[in-house]
């Protein structure tokens, strides 16, 4: 389950209001593009808009790296809207693996442990997919370069896994074979600030 536009919507505005920052638009723009990429690929633009909005929603809970992923899987699953939960934990892990998440890891042991075999039971399906592509195409201010916003991370945490890069790639690939089109056709041109 998921929640519908408007219940979305607000909770992203709920939770910006505990800890605002540019997240909110990033999370905006993440949604916005899926919802494009989705109504050209046959999916379900709403449900892609929805999920997208949520993504980050751990970051109510306060400045955190893996912290806001825990918190948003959590959130999202009180609340009872376990597809959301389930995006709040695979944005973060186009590669489905703990060890390859970009930046702290600021919880507990045992959270971690609870986040990997979650992880490990998880099967992806099109729209973690889906939402992990537009994770890396969406900056605050707009569309963004791929490869600059990956340069980016990389710049600000200090690495980023090639295996990590080369699967986000692979993602923009695979949609745009199924949307017969270049991505940014469909999200229009990246902006020039990077993300």
């Amino acid at each position: 389950m998921y929640p519908e536009r408007e219940e979305a919507e607000r909770l992203l505005e709920e939770a910006w209001g505990c800890n605002p920052g540019p997240w909110a638009d990033h999370s905006r723009v993440t949604a916005a593009c899926a919802e494009r990429i989705a109504g050209a690929c046959g999916m379900d633009p709403a449900k892609a808009y929805a999920l997208g909005l949520l993504h980050d929603i751990g970051r109510k809970f306060g400045i955190k790296h893996l912290g806001h992923v825990y918190d948003g899987y959590r959130y999202m699953k009180e609340l009872g809207y376990d597809e959301a939960a389930k995006i709040c934990l695979t944005h973060s892990f186009s590669v489905p693996d703990l060890e390859t998440y970009v930046g702290r890891f600021d919880i507990s042991p045992k959270q971690q442990e609870e986040l990997k075999d979650v992880l490990a039971e998880t099967e992806y399906d099109e729209y973690d997919r889906l939402i992990q592509l537009c994770d890396c195409l969406a900056g605050p201010d707009g569309v963004v370069d791929m490869e600059a916003r990956m340069e980016d991370v990389r710049e600000r945490y200090g690495s980023y896994p090639e295996e990590k890069r080369r699967k986000n790639l692979e993602l923009r690939g695979e949609f745009e074979a199924r949307a017969g089109r270049d991505i940014y056709e469909l999200v229009g041109k990246p902006c020039a600030r990077k993300g």
